[in-house]
């Protein structure tokens, strides 16, 4: 059973920065695109930003220029470096993994609060 920890979440005042951190085990296959996602309150579930195995990305257009993601394959940990937030990055963080396999694993959550 593939297990997905994420870590990092908290409050953060406008304009500051989280780091969230998300490491994937119990794989029998490798992992091949990882990534976050965000669902606010009353809104779907939406992509943040992604990377796959050989470490080409993807970002929301939110997330250009404030967010960067980046993994280590060797600790199957991606993370997702959050700069200038702001009250509308508020939301429940997941993160998300997709084996080679195309079998799709979501971590439990965590909590960003961007308010002053």
């Amino acid at each position: 059973q593939v297990q997905l920890v994420e870590s990092g979440g908290g409050l953060v005042q406008p304009g500051g920065s989280l780091r969230l951190s998300c490491a994937a085990s119990g794989s029998r296959f490798s992992i091949n695109v990882m990534g976050w996602y965000r669902q606010a309150p009353g809104k779907q579930r939406e992509l943040v930003a992604d990377i796959s195995r050989g470490g080409r990305t993807n970002y929301a257009d939110s997330a250009k220029g404030r967010f960067t993601i980046s993994r280590d394959n060797a600790k199957n940990t991606v993370y997702l470096q959050m700069n200038s937030l702001k009250p509308e990055d508020t939301a429940v963080y997941y993160c998300n993994a997709v084996s080679v396999v195309a079998r799709e694993y979501w971590g439990q959550g965590t909590q960003v609060t961007v308010s002053s």
